[in-house]
């Protein structure tokens, strides 16, 4: 197989937008997790201590939470289909992409400083459908074809 075929698949099952996550961020991640014959959502709420692969359809993001006293760790791949929501609760100022030595820290030197961001802005998903170009002709066309129908309505005298 050749990297353009590949790079297609790939591209296929990439989702139109995600979420611009940091390292240092908190976020709420919600996974659908399948019982038995059921669905079902759940959510993990941690910090962001690891982006990998940012542009390709195998994003990944390795969040920690502390849980009972217990550090938990959980690897999310950004364009699965299990992911359902990823939401920014927090944005840390950090200067590494990997902040493994967290997990040797507790307590208060376990802290990152927060920043200001505009939280609204940052969590949209929203793809914005970008209009095609139209020939010339076809958007003349309509204009005129709307002139002759409102010119046809002022002619007749509506009866109340």
């Amino acid at each position: 197989m050749s990297f353009s075929i590949l790079k297609q698949i790939g591209d296929a099952q990439k989702k139109a937008k995600i979420v611009d996550v940091r390292s240092g961020d908190t976020v709420k991640v919600t996974q659908k997790i399948k019982e038995g014959e059921k669905f079902r959502s759940q959510v993990f709420e941690g910090v962001v201590i690891r982006v990998d692969r940012k542009e390709s359809h195998t994003a990944r993001i390795v969040v920690r939470k502390i849980a009972s006293g217990v550090g938990v760790e959980k690897s999310f791949l950004l364009h699965s289909p299990l992911v359902e929501k990823v939401e920014i609760v927090r944005r840390a100022k950090v200067r590494r992409n990997n902040l493994k030595f967290l997990r040797n820290r507790s307590g208060k030197s376990a802290r990152l400083s927060n920043k200001d961001f505009d939280r609204v802005l940052v969590n949209d998903t929203t793809v914005e459908e970008v209009e095609e170009e139209k020939p010339a002709e076809e958007a003349e066309e309509k204009p005129a074809e709307k002139t002759e129908e409102k010119a046809q309505s002022e002619e007749k005298p509506k009866e109340a």
